[in-house]
């Protein structure tokens, strides 16, 4: 490659990018997952658009894989454990047997309704039951939910990618297994393994982030990424979940208050949206429009079947026994949206060689599509409906913590935001424990060190500086200020994780 070439791959490369972030405007607007709009762009580039010609299924297979590491990173850096913990064991059960049911219903609908062989009906069947989060959250951060209902979601979607890789590889190797019972136990080994090593990884690399001092802030977000990835390697050379391993380690580290978190979690929400755009552009490229005419109907009828039944019943059969509200089982049968991860497993059997892989990729290719379309802009209808929106929660402090090792401290910075609860409150009635205490206040551009009395407002920013002993115990303490005001200690809002 010539450095003339190098300037123009630099330049498509940053007008696709360009391109994509402004149409994340028009998805925000019309409710669509900007996943749709992403794989338009890879098609109007492809060979039925602009002309450019990209066939290699092992290249997208590999980017993809790497790119749904980032994603899952991302995700699970973001998730809250005070949200997902009371949803794990239902979230769970969909993750795995949920799975299980969505499979076989799918199965064998494809089967006997489009008339599929079997080996190729239960590599649909797996692919396709894998929920998407990003998909899921895009279409609802326009109305507030209950914390079980999304917490339920967003566990589900980042268990059950891992359960579902495992059988797409055993079906696109083996075909329909004799022995079912070996291929649990492979999975549970796998999940087990990944589950260990994630865990083992991100407690580790948060221990070490909190009591290394880096030369620079913006070596934290790249020693988290690097962290993740390795807890996926980690993972996979050992046999096990590569995915469910980077899921729990970034799961860890997004709940550890780490030192500079809003610079790290800005960073990973950047680098997990450059990973959508250019895997979903490139699966675009991939897909071949005038190819797809005879898949349409075989694509509508699997879809069908998943969307008003498999999903359905894997839902109901997994949260009835845990008491779940009719009404949220609704919610999360219609939200059980196909994204990123079924159209990269499609490519799996396309690298195995399996037969028809390119009808199977072709398949999965117009259900994503159609039914994100059809589902997407229902979602917050559907919710209204239900009737499950709520109050919003206070907004939360968001506060930065800078490690000072000389002086075995920590300097943490925050703003208060819109919504929270210390607005009014006065500095002595912050009660923060012995060894903490406000040293700044900077409000409408102009600083000044505050009084006890000093009453705090919306918008202004504070300097805490902590000693090393008590630097737990002053950030949960300002959490909880900003969620339930000055009587936090008694209401029962104690600001922890």
């Amino acid at each position: 490659m010539t450095v003339h070439d190098l300037n123009q791959l630099l330049l498509v490369c940053s007008l696709v990018l360009l391109v994509a972030v402004a149409a994340v405007r028009i998805s925000s607007r019309s409710g669509l997952p900007s996943l749709l709009v992403y794989l338009g762009i890879g098609v109007l580039m492809g060979q039925d658009g602009i002309g450019v010609r990209f066939d290699d299924a092992e290249l997208t297979q590999v980017i993809g894989y790497a790119a749904l590491v980032v994603i899952l990173a991302e995700g699970g850096l973001g998730t809250k454990w005070k949200e997902i913990e009371p949803a794990l064991p239902a979230a769970s059960t969909l993750a795995l047997p949920g799975v299980a049911v969505s499979v076989g219903v799918t199965a064998t609908a494809a089967h006997y309704l489009v008339g599929l062989d079997w080996r190729q009906a239960l590599i649909i069947g797996a692919v396709v039951s894998s929920t998407d989060a990003a998909a899921v959250f895009s279409v609802l951060r326009k109305i507030p939910l209950p914390s079980r209902v999304t917490g339920t979601l967003e566990a589900e979607s980042g268990f059950n990618d891992a359960p579902v890789v495992i059988l797409v590889v055993a079906f696109s190797e083996h075909g329909p297994i004799e022995h079912w019972y070996l291929l649990v136990a492979e999975i549970a080994l796998e999940l087990a393994i990944g589950a260990a090593i994630g865990l083992a990884v991100g407690w580790l690399g948060a221990w070490g982030l909190r009591h290394v001092a880096l030369p620079a802030s913006g070596l934290y977000p790249i020693a988290v990424m690097a962290i993740a990835v390795t807890a996926y390697a980690a993972g996979a050379m050992a046999h096990g979940s590569g995915f469910l391993a980077v899921y729990l380690a970034s799961m860890v580290m997004g709940n550890a208050k780490l030192p500079h978190w809003p610079a790290t979690r800005g960073f990973a929400d950047g680098v997990g949206w450059i990973a959508q755009i250019g895997m979903f552009v490139l699966l675009g490229l991939l897909v071949t429009p005038h190819e797809l005419g005879d898949d349409i109907l075989p694509a509508l009828v699997i879809g069908l079947v998943l969307t008003m039944v498999a999903r359905p019943l894997s839902v109901v059969m997994c949260l009835t026994p845990f008491g779940v509200p009719w009404r949220e089982q609704a919610l999360m049968s219609w939200a059980g949206l196909r994204g990123a991860v079924p159209i990269i497993l499609a490519t799996i059997p396309m690298v195995g060689g399996v037969e028809d892989s390119r009808r199977i990729f072709n398949i999965v290719f117009v259900l994503v599509v159609v039914y994100t379309l059809v589902q997407g802009p229902t979602l917050p209808w559907l919710g209204r409906k239900l009737r499950l929106g709520g109050s919003p929660e206070p907004s939360d402090l968001g506060i930065e913590s800078a490690p000072l090792e000389r002086l075995r401290g920590h300097l943490l910075s925050f703003a208060i935001p819109e919504g929270s609860k210390m607005h009014g409150v006065e500095i002595n009635e912050l009660r923060l424990p012995a060894g903490a205490a406000v040293t700044l206040v900077v409000r409408d551009a102009k600083s000044f060190v505050p009084l006890p009395t000093t009453v705090l407002r919306r918008g202004d920013e504070l300097l805490v500086v902590a000693t090393d002993p008590v630097r737990d115990a002053a950030e949960n303490r300002l959490r909880a200020v900003g969620a339930g005001g000055k009587l936090a200690g008694w209401l029962g809002t104690n600001g922890t994780s």
